[in-house]
């Protein structure tokens, strides 16, 4: 019996399929740090990086943070359909290419994207059988202060950014699981999503993911 290129075969006989895994969460909740930390860990995932128009921040590295793009060079691709989502979210545009997610799918690899909630109901409509998980502080308070010791918001956006937070908040059965990252557990977060990732490939069903 042949196999569907990019796929083994499993020993139930039923083919494992590759898992697209879309991590999001609120400004703020350490989406970036727990992709760093899980890049460390024996999970081996393609991590799909996120193109930007906003401006590249200190100790930002080009092409490992987000691919910083101009906004003529995002408008471009954009329309010629090379994004698989795309969004302006405080006045930058955040787009996910749609090549490399559908090479490493095709090559039988687990793609994880890490996008803001709003990006993440756009790929609920292209691929519902995504796993869908939301990183959320313990708290909004808490959200709060980490905003504020980061020092790259106004007063003005960061009482956006926490008003934003809360509707997203409102939005959480768009996803599948919900990992709390507490302040100085980034390593349980990491771990949950780990668990998560292993529970999926247990699944007796796989998940098919298909890009409309």
């Amino acid at each position: 019996m042949s196999e569907e290129p990019g796929r083994s075969e499993s020993i139930t006989g039923r083919p494992q399929s590759p898992l697209l895994i879309v991590l999001s969460g609120p400004s703020g909740v350490g989406k970036d740090a727990v992709l760093t930390r899980l890049k460390e860990s024996d999970h081996s995932l393609s991590y799909i990086t996120t193109l930007t128009t906003r401006p590249q921040r200190p100790k930002e590295i080009d092409g490992v943070d987000y691919h910083f793009v101009s906004e003529d060079e995002f408008q471009e691709m954009r329309e010629s359909n090379a994004l698989l989502e795309f969004a302006n979210v405080y006045g930058n545009w955040y787009g996910v290419p749609r090549a490399p997610v559908q090479e490493s799918l095709d090559r039988g690899e687990d793609v994880i994207i890490k996008i803001d909630v709003q990006g993440a109901r756009t790929i609920k409509a292209i691929a519902p059988r995504a796993v869908f998980i939301c990183l959320v502080a313990p708290s909004l308070d808490e959200l709060g202060n980490r905003l504020r010791q980061r020092l790259t918001e106004s007063p003005g956006q960061l009482e956006l950014r926490l008003k934003t937070a809360e509707e997203e908040m409102a939005e959480i059965t768009l996803f599948d699981y919900v990992v709390v990252n507490g302040e100085g557990e980034i390593d349980k977060a990491v771990s949950t999503i780990e668990a998560i990732i292993t529970a999926e490939k247990c699944c007796v069903t796989p998940r098919r993911i298909t890009l409309s």
